[in-house]
């Protein structure tokens, strides 16, 4: 489980440009589902099991990046953020863009104004190649960050473990779906351009028509000095979503993942998200509407490089996930 989180979140794939990544998962469910297929926006869906309900499970595939905006005078490129990018983790990030090339982040007034960050115009992207100029970089390049994924015992650090915990996930749950059975069609969604919108969830649900649907994803933690004030802690298990800002879970659905939680003896925690959302928000309004809820994984420092979550509760959301596809989901 760790070589696979850790491969899935060093590879490249910012929003719009999760081809990499979906072809890395693609060749860890291709012996166990029984039908792959990737729609038009770029979601890969996968099934397994072909049972008359359709229970859907989603997981973003991309991680937050940046597009180069312009080259300025000087050479540096200037960039715009694809997805949430706090400017205080900024300074000294490594990126790299598709074709390889790697870029270190520098902040305009770094020694005079370094108590005043500015926001991203202030902000460029040091691509010198040496006397020979740039490196080729140009407008309308995506970027992603660089980071090595590491572990401090049962703790995990690196980027873009938003999601692709949850990517890592699904790709176990599915394959203990596929070895145990289920009842159902399991439809497990690895989607598209969750990081600026969820836009990518709503039209794979649209086309799966699903009777249930479930999706994986981080959460905040409040088990940090003075942070978000939540009843989160890492290390306390996966999270049961009650709300976020895009999403309020039917108790139905809450309901049926505190009872195969209670039933599986799985440590659980409650979540109520204020600040953000999931592909959960999409979801529920596909077609005539689904019954939607979410497991959620908790992590310190989301959007920065060194996002940390705990191999405990990773494991557990497994288990969690694989105790509801296997039995009766009947709302």
């Amino acid at each position: 489980m760790e070589t696979l989180i850790k491969t899935l979140a060093e590879a490249w794939g910012p929003p719009g440009y999760e081809h990499h990544i979906r072809n890395l998962i693609r060749a860890e469910v291709a012996g166990a589902a029984d039908e792959i297929a990737v729609d038009a926006l770029g979601n890969l869906i996968c099934r397994v099991g072909d049972g008359p309900r359709r229970v859907l499970i989603s997981a973003h595939m991309d991680e937050i990046g940046l597009i180069v905006s312009h080259i300025d005078r000087q050479g540096y490129a200037r960039f715009a953020g694809i997805g949430a990018l706090f400017p205080a983790t900024l300074l000294g990030a490594r990126v790299r863009f598709e074709n390889g090339v790697i870029g270190t982040i520098g902040v305009e007034h770094q020694y005079s104004k370094r108590r005043d960050l500015p926001d991203l115009a202030g902000f460029y992207i040091d691509i010198s190649a040496g006397a020979e100029g740039n490196a080729p970089v140009g407008v309308g390049d995506p970027g992603a960050f660089v980071g090595e994924v590491l572990r401090r015992g049962e703790r995990i650090i690196g980027k873009s473990l938003d999601n692709r915990l949850g990517c890592a996930v699904q790709i176990e749950t599915l394959r203990r779906v596929k070895q145990i059975g289920t009842p159902h069609s399991v439809y497990f969604v690895f989607s598209v351009q969750e990081e600026v919108g969820a836009r990518g969830a709503g039209p794979a649900a649209y086309g799966v028509e699903p009777h249930l649907a479930l999706v994986v994803d981080v959460t905040s933690c409040g088990d940090q000095p003075h942070g978000k004030e939540m009843a989160i802690r890492l290390g306390g298990g996966p999270a049961i979503k009650m709300r976020d800002e895009g999403l309020i879970v039917p108790p139905a659905v809450r309901d049926l993942l505190i009872a195969r939680a209670e039933e599986a003896g799985i440590s659980y925690q409650l979540e109520v998200l204020t600040g953000g959302g999931t592909d959960g928000r999409t979801i529920q309004a596909a077609r005539a509407g689904v019954p939607t809820g979410a497991i959620s994984l908790p992590l310190r420092y989301v959007h920065t490089p060194s996002e940390t979550a705990d191999m405990g509760d990773v494991r557990a959301a497994v288990d969690l996930l694989a105790a509801v596809l296997v039995g009766e989901v009947a709302l």
